[in-house]
């Protein structure tokens, strides 16, 4: 079994940051699946979804996902959307301990509002499609998840000591 911690979520959960802090408690290194692609590609996420399209940086998740399957002892940081796959799905329970970062939708507007590298946001009425967004992905995550954290009203030092503490449990008993 491999040995890694994966967090998912929706944009503005908090993977990156959490994934930081689990990276120094565990000392295992963070790959982060999105910074993955961009280096891969020499481009960032907009301008692959501007040039190429959502399919196929989609595409490139499920490949950076595949990449993966060769590492254990890392956390790692995945987009909102590689859920959105049933091969991404079992590549993500395959990988490890699977998290999965709930935040509320006035939330993740909060902690995205400032951020222009979110293509899915970038129009007129971002809340609605958080909304939107949420109602089909909230089953995929669920559905892939081991463990699911509301992050709204901890902060991340308490989100990160939950993760540590489930995920030590998970890997013993499933040694």
């Amino acid at each position: 079994m491999q040995r890694n911690i994966i967090l998912i979520g929706f944009m503005g959960t908090g993977k990156s940051t959490i994934g930081r802090k689990l990276s120094r408690t565990f000392g295992y290194p963070l790959i982060d699946a999105d910074q993955m692609i961009v280096e891969q590609e020499g481009c960032s996420i907009p301008e692959i979804f501007a040039d190429r399209g959502e399919k196929a940086f989609r595409d490139l998740e499920t490949s950076a996902l595949r990449s993966l399957s060769r590492h254990s002892g890392h956390i790692i940081a995945t987009g909102g959307g590689i859920i959105g796959r049933p091969e991404n799905r079992r590549l993500l329970r395959h990988l490890g301990y699977v998290v999965w970062l709930v935040a509320s939708p006035a939330e993740i507007l909060a902690r995205t509002a400032r951020n222009t590298n979110r293509p899915l946001l970038n129009n007129d009425h971002p809340e609605e499609t958080i909304r939107n967004l949420l109602e089909i992905r909230t089953p995929l995550y669920r559905a892939t998840a081991h463990l699911a954290i509301e992050t709204d009203q901890l902060s991340f030092d308490e989100v990160a000591t939950g993760i540590i503490e489930s995920a030590q449990y998970y890997f013993s008993s499933h040694e």
